[in-house]
C-alpha cells in the first residue's frame, strides 16, 4: 500500500528515447527564427545555480547571433535602473547594483556575476552595441519613488517638498503596515502626478530632457501598479501579470524607438508559459504576450530531473529541498550525456515518439519561492500540467540542478 501511493503522489520514469541525442543542442548553439522580436526565458525555479547562470549563458548567445541589446528581469523596475546606470556607467559594484532589487532571489553570486559581465561587455562595446537592463515588476516603492522625486527636485523644486512629505510613508520597509485610508491617499497622490507630469509635459521637458520625463512618468506608474496590488488584493495575482506585461511593452516601444528592436525577458516559468496553465486562474503574461505577438514570441521553458534547490520554507527562513521530477518529457533525454542542453520542439516534432509527447500534457516543474517538506509528496504543489508545445517553442533541459546561496 505504502509503495503503490508513493507512485501515486511522485509519479513514475518515463522511458528515454533512443535517438534523443539527435534532438538536443546545446546552450550556446540555440538558433531563433528571424521573424522573432521578444524572446522569454523561462526557470523552473528561483533557487538553482543552473537556472540562473541561463540568464547570462541564454542572453550571450542572443547579443551575439541575434542581435538582441535588451535584457528585461522579473524584478523591480526602479532597482533596474540603478542596474542599468552600473552597467553603462560603472557607479558603485555589481552586488550594490544588484541589492536595489530587493529580492533576496536575486541576492546570488550569479546574479552578481551577471551583471559585472554587462558592465564589463558594455565598457568595450561602441553605442550601437551596448546592452541595456530593465526590471518590469511593480511590487516595490523605493527607486521608481525615487525617480520621481529626484525629477521633481530638478524641475518644480515646490512639488518636490509637497510630493515628498505626501509619500512619506511609501517604501519597501512599511509598506506592509499601509491602512487602506493611506493607499488610497497614496493612490490619489500618485495620479496628481501622473496627471501634473502629462499636463506639463512640454514645460518639463523644456527644462529636463524628453527621456528623463519618460522614465518619471513611467515610475510613477510603477507607483501606482504597486497601490493598487495592495488595494486590491484578491486580483493580485492577475493584475501583477497584467502589468508585467504593460511595462514589459512599455520597455519594448522605448527601446524599438532607439532602434533595438529585439527584447529578452527572464522571469519564471509560470509567467513566460503561453498558456495561463497556473491552477491559480491568473492569466500568465506570456499568454498576453502569445495573444500579441503571436509567432514574433518565441518561449523557451525549463525542466530538471532532479533539483536540490534554495527556498524559503514558509516562516522566512532559507532551507534547501531536494525534488525529483519525472514525466515523459525530461525522461525521454535522460540519458543525453549532457547536463544541461536545449530541445527546440519544432526539430522535436520530426520524431513521432517526441511529437507525441510534446503534445501531450506532462506535469512540469514550477517552484517558487516558497516551499514547504511536505510539498515534495505531492506533484501538484511543484509543477504544472501544460502540454509543452502549446506552453513554450523549446526547452532547456537540466538534469541535476544545484542549490544558490542567497547573500543576506
Amino acid at each position: 500500500m505504502v509503495i503503490f501511493i508513493s507512485v501515486l503522489l511522485i509519479g513514475c520514469n518515463g522511458e528515454a528515447v533512443d535517438d534523443a541525442e539527435s534532438y538536443i543542442t546545446q546552450v550556446e548553439d540555440i538558433d531563433i527564427p528571424d521573424n522573432v522580436k521578444l524572446i522569454g526565458l523561462g526557470e523552473a525555479t528561483h533557487g538553482n545555480i543552473e537556472f540562473q547562470k541561463l540568464k547570462k549563458d541564454v542572453f550571450e548567445v542572443l547579443i551575439k547571433n541575434e542581435n538582441v541589446r535588451v535584457f528585461v528581469l522579473e524584478g523591480d523596475f526602479g532597482g533596474g535602473q540603478q542596474i542599468n546606470q552600473f552597467i553603462l556607467n560603472g557607479n558603485g559594484t555589481a552586488e550594490e547594483a544588484v541589492n536595489t532589487l530587493d529580492y533576496s532571489i536575486y541576492k546570488t553570486e550569479q546574479m552578481v556575476n551577471l551583471v559585472q559581465w554587462m558592465h564589463d561587455y558594455n565598457a568595450t562595446a561602441s553605442e550601437e552595441e551596448k546592452v541595456y537592463f530593465y526590471g518590469n515588476d511593480m511590487q516595490r516603492y523605493d527607486y521608481s519613488k525615487k525617480g520621481v522625486l529626484e525629477y521633481y527636485k530638478a524641475i518644480n523644486p515646490d512639488l518636490f517638498k509637497n510630493y515628498d512629505s505626501k509619500l512619506e510613508l511609501v517604501t519597501n520597509e512599511k509598506m506592509r503596515e499601509l491602512t487602506k485610508e493611506q493607499l488610497h491617499d497614496i493612490n490619489e497622490t500618485v495620479e496628481n502626478i501622473i496627471l501634473d507630469l502629462q499636463s506639463n509635459k512640454a514645460a518639463y521637458v523644456e527644462q529636463s530632457s524628453e527621456e528623463s520625463h519618460v522614465f518619471a512618468l513611467q515610475n510613477a506608474q510603477i507607483l501606482k501598479q504597486r497601490t493598487q496590488l495592495f488595494l486590491n488584493e484578491g486580483e493580485y495575482t492577475q493584475l501583477r501579470d497584467q502589468y508585467l506585461t504593460d511595462n514589459l511593452q512599455w520597455i519594448i516601444d522605448y527601446e524599438a524607438a532607439r532602434g533595438n528592436e529585439k527584447v529578452f525577458i527572464n522571469g519564471h516559468n509560470g509567467h513566460i508559459e503561453k498558456t495561463s496553465a497556473s491552477l491559480a486562474g491568473y492569466k500568465s503574461m506570456g499568454n498576453y504576450l502569445d495573444e500579441r505577438y503571436g509567432e514574433e514570441y518565441f518561449a523557451i521553458g525549463s525542466d530538471f530531473i532532479k533539483s536540490k534547490f534554495q527556498s524559503k520554507n514558509g516562516s522566512g527562513e532559507r532551507k534547501n529541498f531536494t525534488v525529483k521530477n519525472h514525466n515523459d518529457l525530461v525522461d525521454a533525454f535522460s540519458e543525453v550525456e549532457s547536463n544541461t542542453f536545449f530541445v527546440d520542439f519544432e526539430n522535436a516534432s520530426e520524431s513521432d515518439e517526441l511529437s507525441d509527447i510534446i503534445s501531450s500534457e506532462q506535469k512540469m516543474a514550477n517552484i517558487g519561492d516558497d516551499f514547504r517538506m511536505w510539498y515534495k509528496f505531492l506533484k501538484m504543489f511543484y509543477t504544472i500540467e501544460m502540454t509543452p508545445n502549446e506552453s513554450y517553442d523549446g526547452m532547456i533541459i537540466v538534469k541535476e540542478a544545484t542549490p544558490t546561496s542567497v547573500k543576506e
